[in-house]
């Protein structure tokens, strides 16, 4: 049986996820108790389900906190269990709540949104350190979802390189286990004819190409991860997720990655995301 988690943030895009999975043919259960979720997953199995979705967060209360536990259980059963945890920064789950109008689970007449969002973060972080993360803030739903669906068709058995170009304006990403920054090198954005471009494009490649400074750190970067990636797998992780960062997360970053990308998918299962494009 193949059973995926969803948890995160109120705000953050669960629902999204869980009717992905719903489309992807996955048995899927929303706001589950942790503590049946042992239960549910065997009676599923002994009833022939092969695929399930369940979402488990803090509307669950208290007994959230035995998911890792439930987790580890769950393996050790034989269940191919992977759990993904959605979260965004306060700025943006504050203005999806204004937008919505809908009530913060952890709100009360003493307690704010913003406080109650830095509760659940909190309360949560035990299990977003062992999930494999997605950072939703300013994130479409349409990307959502194609990063939901290439994260189903991923080989659980082997480590998954991440690749993510983003922009420093708009923040870290949350989901980010290493962040390199690209800011230094000479900026295509200031050239009026490769501004509209990204780095994908061919003259944007060519700019960079053409920049010794751009090649010796995209070197250092490779030699990095390469020297690293061993000690993250021997930790069992399943994913690694590496951001690369300029200013506006449309030229170097995303050249970066690229090129990243292109070198690791040799010898590992790579993903690429970037954030700065539609």
């Amino acid at each position: 049986m193949q059973l995926m988690l969803i948890s995160g943030l109120s705000g953050s895009g669960k629902s999204i996820a869980l009717n992905i999975l719903e489309d992807s043919g996955y048995y899927c259960v929303d706001n589950l108790p942790a503590p049946l979720l042992r239960d549910l997953t065997r009676f599923l199995r002994d009833e022939g389900y092969g695929r399930v979705g369940v979402a488990i967060d803090v509307r669950s209360g208290d007994s959230v906190r035995m998911l890792p536990r439930q987790i580890s259980e769950l393996r050790d059963d034989g269940v191919d269990t992977r759990l993904v945890f959605l979260e965004a920064n306060t700025e943006t789950l504050v203005k999806r709540y204004s937008e919505t109008r809908r009530r913060h689970p952890l709100t009360s007449g003493d307690c704010t949104l913003t406080e109650a969002i830095l509760m659940e973060r909190e309360e949560l972080s035990d299990i977003g350190d062992m999930a494999q993360r997605i950072d939703t803030s300013a994130l479409h739903p349409n990307a959502l979802r194609a990063w939901i669906k290439d994260l189903l068709e991923v080989d659980r058995s082997r480590i998954t390189l991440l690749f993510e170009s983003f922009a420093f304006k708009n923040g870290l990403p949350l989901d980010a286990d290493l962040v390199f920054d690209v800011r230094c090198l000479a900026n295509p954005h200031y050239d009026p004819e490769l501004r509209p471009l990204t780095g994908r494009d061919a003259p944007v490649i060519r700019f960079l190409e053409r920049e010794p400074d751009a090649g010796r750190m995209l070197g250092d970067i490779v030699e990095f991860i390469e020297r690293w990636l061993p000690c993250f797998d021997k930790d069992n992780r399943s994913y690694l997720t590496v951001a690369i960062g300029c200013t506006g997360g449309r030229h170097r970053s995303v050249y970066f990655v690229e090129k990243l990308a292109s070198y690791f998918s040799a010898g590992a299962q790579v993903l690429v995301r970037h954030r700065g494009l539609t």
